[in-house]
């Protein structure tokens, strides 16, 4: 998927209710003020064709797909993404900003839910070729996260759904793959207020510049 890029692909990644939107907005934001070209996007959805395929996802009782279903409906939706909206706005030099990509895959389908890790990589690695330049996790206790995002009442907790143990696995997958991957990774503490959380993401994002 790599084009002649010249922009800077970011995302947030992390647990249910951690504030990965409110960041990405945030940080979109402050990008826009400072003169920056900036496309603030989200998974699954960014393009036409992976919205519909969000609402299959999002949508319905937590035994609606098997993990197996679902890494192949994310990474038909990831792919859509990358071709009609992500990889044109890099090669126009755009920031991208994106709340949640693959890492989600890779945390949510490929260690929750079984040992599917290698199925993910290797899907992704046939169909996307394409990681972001700068990872934010945002990191809290999962019980509150829980509860946050339980709070939206917005009619996508299928994944909510799953109950507090999934949460609390999804978070130690989240801290090891950040461990993992330390040259595009970066914890942050979200059990803060948001504009101290969102100074901290900005300065990071801000030395990587082109």
């Amino acid at each position: 998927m790599r084009g002649a890029e010249r922009g800077l692909f970011v995302t947030l990644e992390g647990i249910d209710g951690t504030g990965k939107s409110t960041q990405s907005m945030a940080l979109a934001r402050a990008l826009r003020e400072m003169g920056r070209e900036v496309l603030l996007t989200r998974e699954p959805g960014g393009s036409t064709g992976a919205e519909e395929i969000r609402r299959l996802l999002l949508e319905g009782p937590p035994d609606r797909w098997s993990a197996e279903t679902e890494i192949l409906l994310f990474t038909a939706a990831r792919r859509d993404h990358m071709e009609k909206t992500i990889q044109p706005a890099l090669e126009a030099g755009r920031i991208v900003v994106c709340d949640r990509f693959a890492d989600s895959t890779r945390v949510y389908q490929g260690i929750t839910r079984g040992d599917l890790r290698g199925k993910v990589d290797a899907l992704h690695d046939l169909m996307i070729g394409r990681d972001p330049d700068l990872t934010f996790v945002l990191d809290m206790p999962p019980d509150k996260g829980l509860a946050r995002a339980r709070a939206r009442n917005n009619g996508e907790e299928r994944f909510e759904d799953f109950g507090l143990g999934m949460q609390e696995r999804m978070r130690t997958g989240f801290l090891e793959l950040a461990q993992t991957l330390p040259h595009r990774c970066r914890v942050i503490d979200a059990n803060r207020a948001p504009d101290i959380i969102a100074a901290d993401i900005f300065r990071l994002v801000r030395r990587a510049l082109p």
